[in-house]
């Protein structure tokens, strides 16, 4: 990619983690995936070593990485939770269905 500044793909990298940390925030998790291979891309064009300009970009993606870390734990733990509430749910309805169920006729053999 030529005519790029060398900081372009540490650039393009950081706009990619905010883009991330945005879907998150917003709930659209599912969009994540898609941002994948463009991470994947930006990753195999850096190089081994990043020039000192990159430094600010770097951090300011490490932040980021955090927070989305943490965004998709606090979701994360949010999902468990709401499964853990509706299997709870669940139990307790098959036991109300259980005890309302007709108990089938009692027929007095004896009259």
């Amino acid at each position: 990619m030529s005519g790029e500044s060398p900081l372009e793909h540490y650039g393009a990298m950081l706009r990619l983690a905010e883009e991330q940390l945005t879907l998150v925030s917003d709930g659209e998790i599912e969009k994540l995936q898609a941002l994948t291979a463009r991470w994947d891309e930006l990753a195999l064009a850096m190089p081994a070593h990043p020039p000192a300009e990159a430094a600010p970009l770097l951090r300011r993606a490490s932040q980021l990485s955090e927070r989305l870390h943490d965004e998709l734990q606090r979701v994360r733990d949010s999902l468990v939770s709401e499964i853990a509430m509706s299997a709870r749910a669940g139990r307790a309805a098959r036991g109300y269905a259980l005890q309302a169920a007709p108990q089938g006729r009692q027929v007095d053999h004896c009259a």
